[in-house]
């Protein structure tokens, strides 16, 4: 049998969430508003597939260094290598809360 390679495989336990934290998305995240060179935390919401990010950025922290459409461009590092993670607001937090 072919082994399936989509967006989320290998995230059974990455992007579950605790009983508390399930229902809705509070609307508030999902308009939330980022300057450029503000540091994010990329944390993604199950829920919400649209603008997800990457699965291996799950947990990083980079600097917003721009917007494109409603989703921001978020520079990570990914070991040595600088990367470019397009994710929507629904899927970023601010460092400081």
């Amino acid at each position: 049998m072919k082994r399936s390679k989509g967006t989320r495989h290998g995230t059974r336990h990455k992007l579950r969430k605790n009983p508390r934290e399930r229902g809705p998305v509070p609307v508030t995240r999902m308009l939330q508003e980022f300057e450029i060179g503000q540091k994010v935390h990329i944390i993604i919401e199950p829920s919400i597939q649209k603008g997800q990010p990457h699965h291996r950025f799950h947990g990083k922290t980079g600097t917003v260094t721009g917007k494109r459409g409603s989703s921001y461009i978020v520079e990570v590092f990914d070991g040595r290598a600088r990367k470019q993670v397009i994710a929507r607001p629904v899927h970023l937090r601010s460092q400081g809360g």
